[in-house]
């Protein structure tokens, strides 16, 4: 099945069938869904975004299709806890109590677990497909900043209704309630809607962080007035669009061919209005069991709707651990431990990973998570098991507010170490809660080299003194055996399998010192190939890049950028993983000459993932070159000189003028020329003299506007 480039098909017809209010509409007047309006109006303004949206959700149907998940044992199934807030933002508050909401949350999490009491209205013959997820939720326990919270934040506006098509209930400047962080809270916004609407969601990939969440109208909740729909099952539907599922007949009404990329949900040609029992036959399904007009995605009467599929929710649970996983590690289920006294070491903000000097000064980030004001920590730094070196800080750090520390400075051996940071106090009483007082860093310290030659053949990786900056923790560069440019190994990035696009992993040489040379040249061998798929946007395609920093990592410039047809050493794609053969590796270069006397530079290979292919990095090395300083001197050098057979003509610097290399004997004739076309890029060439009898030789060099002559004598 294709994915959303249907959407980019159908997309204008779509849009106008939404215009025209001929979407689904039940007798009431109500449009249960308005998420795929809401895509369509933003793919309208921005069509590069409905590219990057189809390309994920291709990228996201490929993942659960590769994985040919089946549904696992249900009492072995992992419960996920997510934490929520209700935004409700209306114009009268007691439109909405907090049983409500509470009863919207009950709701939401026996469907999603396939405890709902009405799943008695499953058919038999659908009941072996019902769908039982382990992703739960519980209301919001704790603030962004944690304080304590009910989950439910209510906020008192003078607008009495929302559009889907701007988001305005997302933002208090325009009469709605901000976002509280979306990787740890999912976030439902409780107001009015315009144009009938029951309520929208965002899609894992849905443009602006800060919108994601979802929408619902009060009057959707439990006990609500809008009849047919207030038993809280629109919550349970656009959660089924947060967790990155469509429609169950697809995003195009009227259509068998379209699909919800769900394999145990029946075609169907559209929505269902109203409520039904028994089998419920359409265009797609003419005899038989019918559609599945009892699943949350479809727009049936919320009496109607209590199931997800096994699929579904396969799909639900994958949406989850690729695209929310940041909803997991949440402490917003937690409740706030009231402690007077409780200072937090946040976070070890310097060292960077890579030193380039031996001596270094930490700094910190302090939070103040108690009630008392805090007016002095000891802070206190150790080198792996070295010495202790204490920080005595004051000041004046109020409850829930951070500061950041500068320590003394600490001395480091060369290699890999650990930085530990350890606070103690606060003030002159101990620390209530000392879980979270300990932080740790690793780092590394080496001394700046002049020479780089690495094949990736020893069996450590990274080699000695190189690194690897990973900051998704995901797939990184790693040592590859068997497939290589010469030798037996080489460094590989997985492109292939890497499921987030843009990430960037970088591989990082160690220090260089450039010193007391004339040029400095990196070459190195690469493999690299797309995927069947053609791009559609540069952002698609794995990009290769070399970097230099002159601040041992704080910054770079990149000196060295390619993708595509520019990087892709194979010229046809290929849809599964690519492996180089001998003849599908080139050799390339970059120039670090600039950067000779800079002092210290780090050189980095940045790949940034476009779900393209591997790339392949061997053979790794810095040629340095110094000048005859006879040569620098004079711009022309002739050797040898008297010679016996090749004599050498060399410039400095390459000469871009330069017409023409004649040879003479003493009495004039021309023996030898070498004519120079405008372009060429050669500071080297040479004249055999074996055939010559001895004597006194004559070179001519004729630039555009001069010309040299130097005597040779032949032995």
């Amino acid at each position: 099945m294709q994915l959303l480039r249907r959407i980019l098909i159908s997309a204008v017809l779509l849009l106008f069938t939404i215009l025209l209010n001929a979407q689904q509409v039940d007798s009431g007047g109500y449009r249960r869904c308005g998420t795929t309006e809401r895509l369509e109006n933003r793919f309208l303004k921005n069509p590069a975004a409905r590219i990057l949206f189809e390309e994920q959700q291709e990228l996201f149907n490929k993942i659960v299709r590769e994985k040919n998940l089946r549904e696992p044992d249900e009492s072995a199934r992992t419960i996920y806890t997510i934490p929520v807030v209700f935004h409700v933002v209306l114009t009268n508050q007691s439109q909405v109590t907090d049983a409500q909401i509470q009863a919207q949350l009950d709701t939401l999490n026996k469907s999603m677990a396939g405890l709902n009491g009405d799943s008695i209205r499953i058919p038999s013959w659908f009941k072996a497909l019902f769908g039982k997820s382990g992703i739960q939720f519980c209301l919001a326990q704790r603030t962004p900043d944690n304080r304590v919270s009910s989950g439910i934040e209510r906020i008192t506006t003078t607008q009495t209704n929302f559009s889907n098509n701007n988001d305005f209930v997302k933002r208090s400047a325009t009469g709605g309630a901000n976002i509280w962080d979306q990787t740890r809270y999912l976030n439902v916004w409780v107001c009015g809607l315009t144009g009938s609407i029951l309520g929208y969601a965002t899609y894992p990939t849905d443009f602006n962080p800060e919108e994601q969440g979802i929408v619902i109208d009060y009057r959707s909740l439990p006990g609500g007035n809008f009849t047919n729909y207030n038993t809280g099952k629109t919550l349970v539907h656009e959660a089924g669009h947060y967790f990155n599922l469509v429609h169950i007949w697809g995003n195009n009404d009227n259509s068998c061919s379209d699909s919800d990329f769900v394999d145990d949900t029946p075609n169907q040609d559209g929505a269902t209005n109203g409520c039904f029992t028994g089998a419920k036959l359409d265009d797609c399904n003419l005899s038989g069991n019918g559609i599945m007009y009892q699943n949350y995605m479809d727009y049936s009467y919320d009496a109607c709707l209590v199931m997800f599929s096994n699929l579904q929710v396969i799909r639900m649970e994958n949406a989850l651990s690729l695209y929310r996983s940041s909803l997991l590690s949440s402490n917003g289920c937690e409740p706030v431990v009231d402690r007077v006294n409780d200072a937090r070491l946040l976070s070890i903000d310097a060292p960077l990973q890579r030193l380039c000097d031996n001596t270094f000064t930490p700094a910190v980030t302090i939070r103040n998570e108690g009630s008392q004001t805090v007016t002095s920590l000891v802070i206190n730094a150790r080198i792996d098991n070295g010495a202790i070196a204490s920080f005595n800080w004051t000041g004046s750090l109020t409850s829930l507010t951070n500061t950041t520390v500068t320590l003394n400075k600490l001395t480091t051996p060369t290699g890999r170490h650990t930085l530990t940071v350890y606070i103690t106090g606060p003030g002159n009483t101990s620390d209530q809660l000392t879980d979270n007082d300990t932080l740790s860093l690793s780092y590394q310290y080496n001394l700046p080299v002049s020479e780089v030659a690495e094949g990736f053949e020893g069996g450590v990786f990274p080699p000695d003194g190189w690194d690897i900056v990973n900051t998704d923790n995901g797939i990184q560069w790693q040592r590859i055996t068997g497939l290589s440019n010469t030798g037996s190994a080489s460094a590989m990035v997985n492109n292939f399998n890497y499921v987030q696009k843009g990430e960037k992993d970088d591989l990082r040489l160690p220090n260089l010192a450039l010193a007391n040379i004339d040029s400095s040249f990196l070459s190195f061998s690469v493999a690299a190939s797309g995927t069947t798929a053609v791009p559609s946007q540069p952002a698609s395609y794995d990009t290769l890049e070399v970097l230099v920093s002159g601040d041992c990592g704080a910054s770079f410039n990149s000196i060295y950028k390619k993708w595509g047809a520019d990087l892709n050493t194979r010229v046809a794609t290929s849809a599964s993983e690519f492996s180089p053969s001998a003849s599908e590796w080139k050799k390339d270069s970059v120039n670090l000459s600039p950067y000779i006397n800079a002092g210290i530079i780090l050189v980095a290979f940045r790949s940034t993932n476009g779900y393209q292919n591997n790339i392949y990095l061997d053979d790794i090395n810095l040629r340095n070159v110094i000048v005859n300083p006879i040569l620098k001197q004079r711009g022309i050098l002739i050797t040898p000189n008297p010679a016996r057979e090749e004599v050498a003509v060399r410039f400095y610097p390459q000469p871009v003028t330069l017409r023409g290399i004649q040879l003479f004997n003493i009495m004039g004739q021309k023996l030898a020329e070498v004519r120079i076309s405008d372009g060429a890029t050669n500071n080297f060439y040479s004249f055999n003299m074996r055939s010559y009898a001895a004597g006194t030789y004559i070179v001519r060099v004729v630039f555009a506007d001069s010309v040299v002559t130097r005597k040779i004598i032949k032995l």
